[in-house]
């Protein structure tokens, strides 16, 4: 024998080392059948003082035997196989299955192979115990009879020889008592591993199969106890309760009946077939355990499946609703990572021949930072996958390090120990390489492996759609980056503070902006406005706006007039154009704001110890849209006044009406301006901001507009920064205001500025009483700057001359834009005004 096979016994002989009388001979019956290649078999003992061999178990053999009676008993020395090897004491291969004389033929086989059975392991006991005859279509070669010797000559010696009372009676009546008269095939069916047992009118067991001992609880045959105290002592009622109901109806309705019952004491099912007879019940007991396994694994299977396909579903779904390269990475975390028990996902780019990591779930910063600007020339598994566009799995560290020596440290690094790397292919186009990772060694079935492919075809066009989506956006926001003010000017009368958040859908750009913007007079323009759409079209049209009202504030050009001139702009535009716009003029030295609106949601004021009001709610139409004259509103901003700019993007959704928007504006408003105080500083004007954005648009309440917010704190000039005096109608005007700007500048400690701004007045004087018209009247403001104005109630407007070498005047406004740093022109309500401004030192 081959030491598999003397490995395979030895472990067959530990097993059967508890086993005694015809539990060990039915059990080396089957080792042995097992062992040679058998058909069959059967165990014959002798009974004592007889020669009579009596069949103790049978192997494949129950309706074979049940039909013929006569291989139940032999005698010794008989012309059968086992009589002949009984008597001889030597194995006997008798070929037509062994038959001899009166025997009748096994059908089917080829021969019977009968060894003896000794009581001693060397066979020197004297007489044989009896035989095993091992039914075969041929005769088993050498190393299958040696491994039959070695079975019969380890059990031998433990087998006991039949009671001779009990083979008489089992001759007589049979060991089944009135189920099976016939003793040779109770015996037989006493042997059989399946659990057969019956029961009288009274409940009382008449007849127990092996099988069925072990079914309730036992080696030893319950004969003669009633079925219910069997069943209780096994704990049978408690967990199947409706076991006896079943039994009784069958007897009662007199009708065979089936079902399945998972028994309580091996944990295993059994399909139970109950049979009603005359004198009692039939019941048998077929072991499904492995059909029941088998079919829990294919509905298991069907469920995964299902699972998958259901996943699969959800992950199209994902994808095609996928914008940016995070939510295809989320959508691939979510959805492909946990049926896969898979730990890491990256999603590797190559452009040109470098690598970019474009997007990762599982992976360090640190380790990522290796891969990012690698050459896809370099020996790696991306670099295989992306040239050859075909997937590569790999199971374990082990491996990826003997296919790839040069990476051999990536697996620590990277602490993952298998890897499945799919192609991303777009168009017939390798674009790169997606990786599905585990934390530890996997081998990926083939359904697993054709999934993940299929799936990288999904998300490689999931992945170059969001790539071309982040392309697009970035440069959108560029451009909406560069149509905003980079920033806000630092003004002595007004602090501002401003936020913008683009619409969270889309890559178009939208139309809202905001500015400040300084004025003559230390005066402040605050401008918000919105072109109605998205797109580079609304763009173009919020630059070309935001442009022209830069372009008319440097004119002075009061808010409805404003709004008037930017109106016929818009029409101009065409009829698919339109656009709102706030134009606010706040004047340091009155304290007081004018605004007028084009289809504009109204400014928020916030006073000191006062409810938020929004001034001046019945708007104009839109630009574009509206017939000029525009309304101007004035408001009064004390000390500690806030005034608020915004977008209807930030009070109006589908959700919300803009007036209920509003109340939740003033709402806001209120509760951040009690916080910070009623004159926040920049810092806190930016807080302010923040906290309104965040209780107005919380970040899961995004909609699908642009919204814009300006928060402005205007602050008035102390009436000691302002001087004012009357000039009289004559050349002594210029001589005077010099002195006026001469004893002003030396009380506000500004003696560097006094020779520049006494020529600035001795010009602009001049200019007035040239050509201008009285009375005249002289200003000047310490704000930002060192502001000089001189006013008449003459409309014409100075121009620059480039006067030539030989004339006498012309040159007073040169000198004029030469000294100072602006300068310009104001039209008043009872004439003009021509300033400039000196910077302070």
């Amino acid at each position: 024998m081959d030491e598999a096979t003397c490995a395979r016994l030895r472990t067959i002989i530990k097993a059967g080392e508890e086993l005694a009388d015809s539990e060990l001979a039915a059990f080396t019956l089957d080792a042995a059948v097992t062992e040679s290649g058998g058909l069959g078999g059967m165990v014959h003992l002798r009974v004592p003082g007889t020669r009579r061999l009596v069949l103790v178990a049978a192997h494949g053999l129950a309706r074979t035997v049940a039909r013929a009676r006569d291989w139940a008993e032999l005698t010794e020395g008989g012309p059968s196989a086992p009589a002949r090897a009984t008597a001889l004491r030597v194995m006997r291969w008798a070929p037509g299955s062994g038959r001899g004389g009166t025997v009748p033929a096994l059908p089917g086989a080829g021969g019977l192979l009968a060894v003896p059975l000794f009581p001693a392991a060397d066979g020197s006991g004297g007489a044989a115990l009896g035989a095993l005859s091992v039914l075969a279509a041929q005769k088993p070669p050498p190393r299958r009879r040696a491994a039959v010797e070695e079975l019969t000559a380890w059990a031998g010696p433990r087998l006991r020889p039949p009671d001779r009372a009990l083979a008489d009676q089992a001759t007589a009546d049979g060991p089944a008592g009135p189920v099976a008269a016939d003793a040779p095939v109770a015996r037989t069916l006493r042997q059989m591993t399946d659990a057969l047992f019956t029961v009288d009118r009274d409940w009382r067991l008449t007849f127990v199969s092996r099988g069925a001992e072990r079914l309730l609880g036992g080696f030893r045959a319950p004969l003669g106890r009633v079925l219910w105290d069997v069943l209780a002592d096994l704990g049978i009622d408690s967990t199947e309760p409706d076991l006896g109901t079943r039994y009784r109806r069958a007897v009662a309705d007199a009708a065979p009946a089936g079902f399945d019952v998972h028994w309580p004491t091996d944990r295993r099912w059994y399909r139970m077939r109950l049979v009603p007879v005359v004198d009692g019940l039939t019941v048998y007991a077929a072991d499904i355990t492995e059909r029941r396994l088998r079919e829990a694994g294919q509905a298991a299977a069907e469920r995964a499946a299902a699972q998958r396909t259901a996943r699969v579903t959800e992950l199209t779904t994902a994808l095609a609703e996928a914008l940016t390269m995070r939510d295809v990475v989320n959508a691939i975390a979510q959805r492909v990572l946990p049926p896969f028990g898979a730990s890491g996902f990256v999603v590797q780019l190559i452009e040109g021949s470098v690598i970019r990591i474009a997007g990762s779930v599982g992976y360090g910063r640190d380790f990522l930072d290796t891969i990012e600007g690698s050459s896809v020339d370099d020996v790696s598994p991306v670099s295989e996958v992306y040239q050859s566009r075909r997937p590569v799995f790999i199971d374990s560290p082990e491996e990826y390090i003997a296919r790839y020596p040069s990476m051999g440290w990536r697996p620590s690094a990277a602490a993952k120990s298998a890897w499945a790397f799919l192609p991303l292919t777009v168009s017939g186009r390798a674009i790169g390489c997606q990786v599905v990772s585990f934390a530890e060694p996997r081998h990926l079935n083939g359904e697993e492996r054709a999934l993940l492919t299929a799936l990288s075809g999904l998300t490689a066009q999931a992945i170059e759609r969001a790539r071309l989506y982040d392309t697009e956006h970035t440069r959108a926001k560029e451009l909406q980056r560069g149509l905003l003010p980079r920033g806000l000017p630092a003004l002595r009368s007004v602090t501002a503070a401003a936020r913008y958040l683009p619409a969270s859908e889309g890559i178009d750009v939208g139309g809202d902006w905001y500015d400040v913007i300084p004025l003559s007079g230390a005066r402040v323009a605050l401008v918000v406005g919105d072109v109605m759409g998205h797109g580079l079209a609304e763009a173009a049209t919020m630059g070309r706006l935001r442009t022209a009202v830069h372009t008319l504030a440097d004119l002075d050009v009061p808010p409805a007039e404003l709004l008037t001139r930017l109106n016929d702009l818009v029409s101009d535009l065409g009829d698919d154009f339109y656009a709102t716009c706030l134009y606010a003029v706040y004047d340091p030295v009155a304290g007081r704001c004018v605004f007028a609106r084009a289809g504009h949601p109204p400014p928020a004021v916030v006073r000191p110890g006062e409810p938020v009001r929004f001034p001046g709610l019945t708007p104009d139409p839109p630009l574009g849209a509206a017939l000029p004259p525009f309304e101007t509103v004035e408001v009064e901003l004390p000390a500690g006044s806030l005034l608020v700019l915004y977008t209807d993007g930030l009070v109006e959704s589908v959700n919300q009406d803009i007036h209920r928007g509003m109340r939740h504006l003033a709402s806001a408003l209120s509760v951040a301006s009690c916080r910070l105080g009623a004159a926040p500083g920049p810092a806190g004007l930016e807080r302010m901001c923040d906290e309104v954005l965040a209780e107005l648009l919380p970040e899961k309440q995004r909609t699908a507009d642009d919204a814009a917010l300006l928060i402005a704190r205007p602050r008035a000039l102390a009436p000691g920064d302002v001087a004012v005096w009357c000039l009289p109608d004559g050349p002594i005007a210029a001589g005077e205001g010099r002195e006026h700007v001469r004893e002003q500048l030396d009380r506000w400690d500004l003696e560097p500025l006094v020779i520049t701004a006494e020529l600035l007045v001795s010009e602009l004087v001049g200019n007035a009483i040239r050509h201008g018209k009285g009375p005249f009247g002289l200003r000047l403001l310490r704000g930002d700057g060192l502001i000089c104005e001189v006013s008449d109630t003459s409309p014409t407007t100075p121009r620059i001359r480039h006067a030539s070498e030989t004339d006498e005047g012309g040159r007073g406004l040169q000198l004029i834009a030469a000294l100072s740093q602006r300068w310009g022109t104001r039209y008043t309500a009872e004439g003009k005004c021509i300033w400039t401004e000196q910077p302070l030192p």
